[in-house]
C-alpha cells in the first residue's frame, strides 16, 4: 500500500503567494509615507527586513526539527534568540516612535500580517519541497523495484 502524497491546491498556492505580496506592500507603503524622522522610518525598515529574516530562519529550524533534534543547542539559541530580538526591537521602536495612534496601529498591523505571511509561505515550500522529494524516492523506488523483477 502506497503512502499518499499531499500537495496544496493551486488556488491556496496562490493565495498564499498573494497574501505575502499584499504583506510587502502594505509595510512598504506605510513605511514609505510614514511621517516622521528619517531615522525612525530606517529603523523601521530594519526592523521588518530582520523580522522578515528571522521568521523565515525560524521557520526553517522548526521544520527541520521537527522529527528530531538536527541542529546544535548553540544554533538553537541564534535562531530564537535572533526571532525575539527582532520582534522586540522592532516593536519598541514602534512604540517609541512620535507618531499618531493611527500611524502605529497600521504599522503594527502590517508587521503582523507581514510575520504571519512569512510563516505560511515558509511552510507551504517547504511542504511543496518535501513532497517533490518524496514523489522522486518513490519513483527511483518503482524503477529499482522494476529492474530487480524484470525477467533475464
Amino acid at each position: 500500500m502506497e503512502n499518499l502524497i499531499r500537495r496544496d491546491t493551486r488556488a491556496w498556492r496562490l493565495q498564499v503567494w498573494i497574501s505575502f505580496a499584499l504583506a510587502l506592500t502594505v509595510c512598504g507603503s506605510g513605511l514609505a509615507w510614514l511621517p516622521g524622522a528619517d531615522l525612525d522610518r530606517a529603523f523601521m525598515v530594519m526592523g521588518y527586513v530582520f523580522c522578515l529574516s528571522s521568521a523565515l530562519a525560524l521557520s526553517k529550524f522548526i521544520r527541520d526539527n521537527q522529527d528530531a533534534p538536527a541542529d546544535t543547542p548553540l544554533w538553537r539559541l541564534v535562531v530564537w534568540g535572533g526571532f525575539v530580538l527582532a520582534m522586540a526591537l522592532t516593536g519598541w521602536g514602534l512604540w517609541r516612535m512620535q507618531i499618531g495612534p493611527n500611524w502605529k496601529a497600521y504599522l503594527m498591523v502590517s508587521w503582523l500580517y507581514l510575520i504571519s505571511s512569512a510563516f505560511t509561505l515558509a511552510k507551504t515550500l517547504r511542504d511543496a519541497y518535501e513532497a517533490d522529494r518524496a514523489e522522486a524516492h518513490r519513483s527511483r523506488a518503482r524503477t529499482a523495484g522494476a529492474t530487480h523483477t524484470a525477467p533475464d
